[in-house]
């Protein structure tokens, strides 16, 4: 059983997980540069969908982690707790982020003014999406040593 929750673990980290990276990681340029506003709102669209379908990688690891023994290694609790700290970058900045970009400038404000708002959002959805990445890398990195790992890897 543990090889089955292994295996779709990893698969839904690549199919689920490595579309929400890449795809966040594009969407603070695409919202600048993109000749239309169907790219940015596609990329949000991807990272949204995904997001759902990103919650059985938490839940397949745990799974794995339970059926050999290692729940309580130092390893992946650290690995548990980067990654709820990366849905949580993605569910309270990110997503919000990118829907705030998508949103049209509000009347009220001057075009400078307004630009300007949305020059500095880009750019904290573009460090904060660099932020989400980097947790991403550490969880990966965490996975595949194992620090204090038996098994020699």
């Amino acid at each position: 059983m543990a090889k089955l929750f292994l295996s779709l673990h990893v698969l839904a980290a690549i199919l689920a997980i490595g579309p929400i990276t890449v795809a966040a990681s594009m969407f603070p340029r695409l919202a600048r540069t993109a000749p239309t506003p169907e790219t940015p709102a596609l990329l949000h669209k991807i990272c949204h969908s995904y997001a759902y379908v990103g919650a059985a990688v938490p839940v397949l690891g745990i799974a794995t982690g339970a059926a050999l023994g290692v729940l309580s290694d130092a390893w992946l609790v650290v690995s548990i707790v980067l990654t709820g700290v990366a849905a949580g970058v993605l569910v309270v900045v990110i997503l919000p982020g990118q829907s705030d970009l998508l949103e049209p400038l509000e009347g009220g404000e001057g075009a400078v003014a307004g630009e300007e708002k949305r020059r500095a959002a880009r750019a904290r959805l573009a460090m904060t999406t660099g932020v989400f990445n980097l947790l991403w890398a550490a969880v990966v990195v965490l996975m595949i040593v194992r620090p204090g790992s038996t098994t020699g890897a």
